[in-house]
């Protein structure tokens, strides 16, 4: 199995999900080397919640899903890049398609995303 090192982050690494089609960037999470192992054995994204102290399997309350199609490892053996097939088309837990929905415009954040769910019908 291929070890990252996980002794820099107090256990955890970024990683980035990215759109395997497109290379549209979908959201930046941390792995521990629990998810890491589990995202290698299942085939979908898997991370740690830093909030909730506790593994989390994407999708498994919104449906939407990461099946990993191809993983990049940096040179310092201390990020990834997954890049993924986004089931469901969101990534971002308040409904957009990418966490990545806002641009900087002067001193504001303008919304250059369409919402694909409603988070609070989805995560009653």
């Amino acid at each position: 199995m291929v070890k990252l090192d996980f002794s820099k982050g107090d256990g955890l690494i970024p990683a980035i999900a990215q759109d395997y089609k497109t290379g549209e960037v979908l959201m930046l999470a941390y792995i521990n080397e629990e998810s890491w192992e589990e995202t290698l054995k299942s085939g979908n994204a898997t991370y740690w919640s830093r909030s909730r102290s506790k593994l989390w399997k994407k999708g498994e309350s919104s449906g939407n899903v990461q099946k990993v199609k191809e993983i990049l490892v940096d040179c310092d053996e201390d990020t990834v890049v997954f890049k993924v097939d986004q089931i469901g088309g969101a990534a971002c837990h308040v409904g957009y398609r990418t966490c990545f929905y806002r641009r900087v415009e002067g001193d504001e954040l303008v919304t250059v995303g369409e919402p694909v769910f409603n988070p609070d019908e989805v995560y009653k």
